[in-house]
């Protein structure tokens, strides 16, 4: 089976620094988009940041300049490089990803989604 595992959240105070990163296992043939999303309470799901398999990227408008997205292929992980955070960043992110895996009938594109990292700006 397939599986993305998140780390690096936490409890910072505004203005600091938190790098996530989520590292993707199993079966895989091949990894196309991967992106972070995040939900605050009360709030719907929205995109954080996004990158292509050929690394372009596209962002949020309320993260530009402040969150960089990257991968690395060799090790099948996507980092989120968060600065400056705000206590409107305060929401659990999500990693996703766009998976080639190989079935009984040919290559296929699944979807999946980690657990979740929690990540809290106190003011």
């Amino acid at each position: 089976q397939v599986q993305l595992v998140e780390s690096g959240g936490g409890v910072v105070q505004a203005g600091g620094s938190l790098r996530l990163s989520c590292a993707a296992s199993g079966s895989i043939f091949s990894i196309n988009a991967m992106g972070w999303y995040r939900q605050a309470p009360g709030k719907q799901r929205e995109l954080v940041a996004v990158i292509s398999s050929g690394g372009s990227t596209n962002y949020a408008d309320s993260v530009k300049g402040r969150f960089t997205i990257s991968r690395d292929n060799a090790k099948k992980t996507v980092y989120l490089q968060m600065n400056s955070l705000k206590p409107e960043d305060t929401a659990v992110y999500y990693c996703n990803a766009d998976l080639g895996r190989l079935t009984s009938i040919g290559l296929r594109r699944f979807d999946y989604w980690g657990q979740g990292t929690q990540v809290t700006v106190s003011s």
